[in-house]
């Protein structure tokens, strides 16, 4: 009787099979396998309550329409390819051309009536769409970017624009804005539709940008275009390249696979691939945070439950690669490789009806009377004990920059643990309000972040929950300071992560940000910034190269620096000392430098009684160590090692393919600006990471006037201490050696002030 169970597991399981060979009037044997996925779903309804095993063969499965799994097809149903199979899931539709000449080296031929699309793979090999400028790989922000992108000058060359966008960075770089081009006038001016997928409403750049999609910018290898009114595709093929017999795919789903109130679903050794693009429908607005979004991906899910995506590849993906949309539990994504991806790798995002007083725009506020004052959600419309481990996640955003590897809003308990992120444009792990808490990051390796926009780090945060800038309670004089947890109910943990920012900090804690611990960190380059906020726990990470930044605290804030190794003294921004709840028993290492009490630590912070210096005796530092050997004077104030051989992910196959951060043992020394007296103003550089990032730009875009003099010619000119100066006359003004050949009376200025540009007329 004792192997009845067991032996009544073996018979309640079923086993379907699929092969791209199968046909669906099969029965789904191994001898007689079905055909499509669709089939094998129905298949595995006839099935309920029993354990059911669907097994594909290797196949390429091309998706006409979105696989939906609803409450029908719940159950405990895995779809798997079978071992050493590789099965293919695309969103496209492809064929084989015919091409002929056109001019030059370019080629065209002639498309399918129904094939339309604004992506191209040549026998899988992603193309580029027809572009000025062209593509440049070696340049940092968008591949490149022209300040005369869709001037006049350049449209007089474009007679029919009209389904070509335009792509133009914040003027802060604090993320993206698109625009679909709709024609154009009879001065060459361009009509446009768009500008909704950034929340910080506060101008473009004046050089970031570049446009696609115009026939008559078909001019470099790699480049083409699909005229839809004649049904023609034209192609500059790369070196090399024969086009010969090849296959041309499109894509034209934005999903693959959606989980609608689906139960107890998991997919296991797939591919998915080929999805449009969804920028242009990027543009519901979040809580006062930077970002809109678009609720969508490749897989998506939306009330549904204990779903699994486990050992699969999520690559060549337009918008998002997953996306978890509101009230969902126990959604893992677990060692999966995910590249090469247009919008966000991995989203979580709840809905705002489950937050108690929403804001949305950065600028709204209310008050403490108004406000409900219930901790915790509204309702239980949010992602929560969900799960992405052991992924690598690399060059996700290649489309939209407003993104990161994972992304967390107004979700609860989210783990991300063990995974590998570089190599995107903004934060690897992004956390965009303080609903409700208790995530978890641990063990991950995040590096080559900020690749492209500005003032971030590779793990960014905020918490302009309902607590933050109320318009009847002063925060900035402590009060209140409870009120912070409302919304973030339990802590936020970051612990055993090694990071690196190479343009920004490696981790920073923005606007609001509360309720966190951060343990046990390798910091590789940008040190950790903590911006207003309350009940902040650091205690025992290492940065290196760099220090503490904490910026703008509020009085009680109730934060805890301690036990922490930093390269150099703290670079603090308008914080009221003493400093938080306990800074103490810090180590400013200096290498080869006796030990001493860190007595400029203690000046700083106004605390740090205990804290010291001298050399921490990292065991081998330029290999990624910084472990302290024995004997080393950290131990002295508590420091404890953790192990430094851990980062990342875990899987062979996967830490076979994972690249790991650049090592440097290097302190990074802030360049010194250069200053001069104008117009009774100090206007110095911006060179300053710190006062670029507290004066709210993501770049050196002007020179700051630190100090405006009461009765100086510059505060009658309307200028302001703080003000960055950036135009006069309309010359722009990006260091003080430009601003001294500027000619004078000032008749105008374009400033930069509490965010915002400013144009002042000079009386």
């Amino acid at each position: 009787m004792g192997l009845f169970p067991h032996l009544l597991m073996l018979i309640q399981t079923v086993t379907l099979h699929v092969s791209v060979a199968g046909s669906d009037a099969n029965i789904g044997t191994s001898s007689q396998p079905l055909r499509s996925i669709e089939a094998a779903k129905l298949a595995a309804r006839k099935h309920h309550g029993k354990k059911v095993v669907v097994q594909f063969e290797s196949g390429t499965y091309r998706l006409d329409h979105p696989v939906v799994f609803s409450p029908d097809d719940s159950g405990d149903v895995t779809y798997k390819a079978n071992p050493g199979a590789t099965v293919e899931f695309l969103g496209s539709k492809s064929f084989v051309p015919k091409w002929k000449p056109y001019h030059g080296k370019v080629l065209q031929c002639a498309t399918p009536a129904d094939f339309d699309t604004d992506q191209l793979f040549i026998n899988g090999e992603k193309q580029v769409w027809a572009r000025y400028p062209n593509e440049d790989l070696s340049v940092r922000i968008f591949h490149g970017y022209a300040k005369d992108a869709v001037s006049a000058e350049r449209a007089a060359r474009w007679p029919h624009p009209a389904g070509g966008y335009l792509h133009v960075m914040h003027a802060s770089l604090w993320g993206d804005f698109h625009y679909r081009i709709l024609g154009k006038d009879a001065k060459n001016a361009l009509n446009l539709e768009g500008g909704w997928q950034n929340n910080r409403q506060s101008g473009l750049h004046p050089e970031y940008r570049f446009v696609e999609g115009i026939f008559e910018e078909l001019d470099a290898p790699g480049e083409w275009f699909h005229d839809r009114q004649s049904h023609t595709l034209y192609c500059y093929p790369r070196p090399g390249v024969d086009l010969k017999n090849c296959v041309v795919e499109g894509p034209t789903l934005r999903h693959l696979f959606e989980f609608r109130g689906a139960r107890g679903i998991t997919m296991q050794g797939f591919s998915f691939e080929q999805t449009t693009r969804t920028f242009m429908d990027n543009r519901e607005p979040l809580l006062r945070s930077d970002w809109t979004t678009y609720r969508g991906g490749a897989l998506y899910f939306t009330q549904s439950k204990d779903c699994q995506i486990i050992d699969s590849v999520l690559k060549d993906l337009g918008g998002n690669a997953v996306f978890v949309d509101g009230k969902n539990e126990n959604i893992a994504i677990l060692r999966c490789l995910i590249e090469n991806i247009g919008g966000n790798g991995v989203a979580f995002v709840g809905s705002p009806k489950a937050v108690r007083s929403p804001l949305f725009e950065y600028n709204e506020r209310q008050t403490f009377a108004s406000m409900d004052k219930q901790p915790g959600p509204k309702t239980d419309d949010y992602p929560s004990h969900c799960t992405v481990e052991d992924c690598l996640i690399t060059r996700t955003g290649t489309v939209e920059k407003q993104t990161a590897g994972v992304q967390i809003a107004i979700s609860k308990n989210i783990t991300v643990r063990h995974c590998s992120i570089y190599h995107v444009p903004r934060a690897g792990i992004n956390i965009g309000d303080g609903c409700f808490g208790g995530h978890l990051i641990e063990g991950c390796d995040v590096f080559d972040t900020v690749l492209e926009t500005g003032d971030h780090g590779s793990f960014n945060s905020w918490g302009r929950d309902r607590y933050w800038g109320l318009a009847d309670v002063d925060m900035n004089k402590g009060e209140k300071p409870e009120l912070a947890a409302l919304d973030c109910v339990d802590p936020i943990v970051l612990r055993n992560n090694r990071w690196r920012c190479d343009h920004g900090w490696d981790v920073d804690l923005d606007d609001g940000a509360s309720n966190y611990v951060i343990i046990n960190n390798l910091c590789l380059n940008g040190g950790i910034k903590n911006r207003e906020g309350f009940n902040r726990k650091v205690e025992n990470n290492i940065m290196v190269g760099n220090s503490f930044h904490p910026h703008v605290w509020f009085h009680n804030s109730g934060d805890v620096f301690r036990r922490n190794i930093v390269f150099t003294p703290y670079q603090p921004i308008e914080v009221p000392n003493p400093w938080g709840k306990d800074v103490d028993f810090n180590f400013l290492h200096q290498a080869k430098v006796a030990v001493s009490r860190a007595v400029e630590l203690g000046k700083q912070s106004g605390r740090d009684k205990n804290s010291m210096m001298g050399d921490a005796l990292f065991v081998n530092p330029l290999e990624g160590d910084y472990r302290a050997r024995e004997g080393s004077p950290a131990f002295g104030i508590g420091f404890k090692n953790f192990a430094m051989d851990s980062f990342g992910v875990r899987p062979k196959n996967l830490k076979a393919l994972a690249q790991k951060p650049r090592m440097t043992n290097q302190v990074a020394i802030e360049a010194s600006a250069a200053k001069i007296d104008w117009q009774g103003a100090q206007a110095e550089d911006l060179v300053n990471p710190s006062m670029i990032s507290a004066v709210g730009l993501g770049e050196r875009l002007g020179v700051l006037l630190s100090k405006v003099s009461t009765g100086s010619k510059a505060e009658a000119m309307g200028l302001r201490t703080l003000d960055v100066l950036q135009q006069v006359n309309g010359i722009a003004v990006r260091s003080v050696k430009e601003l001294e050949g500027v000619k004078l009376p000032a008749k105008s200025l374009t400033i930069w002030r509490q965010q915002h540009s400013i144009h002042l007329n000079v009386p």
